[in-house]
């Protein structure tokens, strides 16, 4: 069959999935696209990428791009993938989705006229932490789950402007996907407190005074809840991006810091578990890029060498989405789930700045 054509946009974080679309068996890395023309040619020589393109609508306007990876800022998330879904393009983006409820109201309604697929690439859902531990839910060593806890605490300092005094659960997706992913749920609603304050310097660019931010969701039509704690700014904690289950016959608890080896807890008897790699379920071309090759490690992005490499997501990502248009059938996540898991830190803000009211979330579906 034809492979499909992909176009990435925004080469910061971007660059990371240049080599893995070269490599897998379904698509021709076809295109590139950032404002900075010297960066752009700089890129496209180093990866031999032919086409490039400074201006978006142009991309856009290409019709032999099949679809679009979207990586840019994330103001530009929401309007970006509405643009390349009217275009007739498939677009994965980086998370969150949106900015704003009505943002995820316009993602999902694009998606709907276009026909075509939409898929937030949550990195948190396809970890080799989180398969591990859906595969202890799927072989039935969990038990019944009973509650989960996402963490995600990172210091911002120094990153580009627009992440400044950015609230900190509007960026809370990558603790609030994997406890909904394990459940195949989404989140109904939602009570957080804000803790601590940050500069005024960063409070004055989103009017968002907290250093922490802790929600406590209810997951919609079933017996569940679950925690999340998110911090950006002015916390002293080395970088986490973690995600503990507990169920009534085993429980999984992540690292308290890197290097360390996760805790299962079999009833009440704690033991340390070295985490398998899952690059099996990839097509073999794109397997070595769960552990390396990306590219050296000199020229790494932040996010990349933080935590791990997103413990080895990345090709896995490639391979939902590529293999969701292949066979005709919707990505996991789909439009509806990456809406909720966007939306739940949006309206966990919400409530933050409401002195922890409860607030519901959106129906899209």
């Amino acid at each position: 069959m034809k492979k499909l054509n992909i176009a990435i946009v925004g080469l910061g974080f971007g660059k990371e999935f240049i080599p893995i679309y070269q490599h897998h068996p379904h698509t021709t890395m076809y295109a590139i696209c950032q404002r900075n023309s010297m960066a752009l040619d700089e890129v496209a020589k180093v990866y031999g990428v032919e086409h490039r393109y400074t201006d978006f609508s142009a991309l856009l306007d290409d019709p032999s791009v099949d679809a679009v990876h979207i990586n840019s800022p994330i103001h530009l998330h929401a309007s970006q993938s509405i643009a390349a879904l009217r275009a007739g393009k498939h677009v994965a983006c980086t998370v969150p989705a949106a900015t704003s409820v009505d943002e995820c109201r316009s993602i999902v309604k694009a998606v709907q006229e276009s026909g075509k697929n939409y898929m937030m690439m949550e990195t948190a859902i396809y970890t080799r932490e989180f398969l591990f531990v859906r595969e202890l839910q799927t072989s039935g060593k969990l038990g019944r789950v009973q509650f989960m806890r996402g963490c995600h605490q990172q210091e911002m300092a120094g990153w580009p402007g627009y992440w400044e005094g950015l609230p900190p659960m509007h960026y809370a997706t990558h603790a609030v996907s994997p406890c909904l992913a394990l459940v195949q749920g989404q989140a109904e609603y939602v009570s957080c407190f804000g803790s601590g304050t940050i500069a005024e310097q960063l409070v004055s660019k989103y009017g968002s005074p907290f250093a922490v931010e802790s929600a406590l969701f209810k997951v919609r039509g079933q017996n569940l809840s679950f925690e999340v704690t998110r911090s950006l700014f002015e916390t002293a904690r080395q970088y986490i991006e973690s995600f503990d289950v507990y169920g009534d016959k085993q429980s999984f608890e992540w690292t308290r810091v890197e290097q360390e080896h996760p805790i299962v807890h079999v009833g009440e008897r704690p033991g340390r578990v070295t985490i398998p790699d899952f690059a099996h379920l990839l097509p073999d071309p794109i397997r070595r890029f769960t552990s390396a090759g990306v590219y050296s490690t000199e020229n790494a992005h932040l996010s990349f060498t933080q935590g791990g490499g997103h413990g080895g997501s990345h090709p896995h990502l490639v391979n939902e989405f590529v293999s969701s248009i292949v066979q005709n059938r919707q990505p996991f996540p789909n439009v509806f789930q990456s809406t909720n898991w966007t939306c739940a830190g949006i309206c966990a803000h919400e409530s933050a700045m409401r002195g922890g009211q409860i607030v519901p979330l959106p129906e899209f579906e």
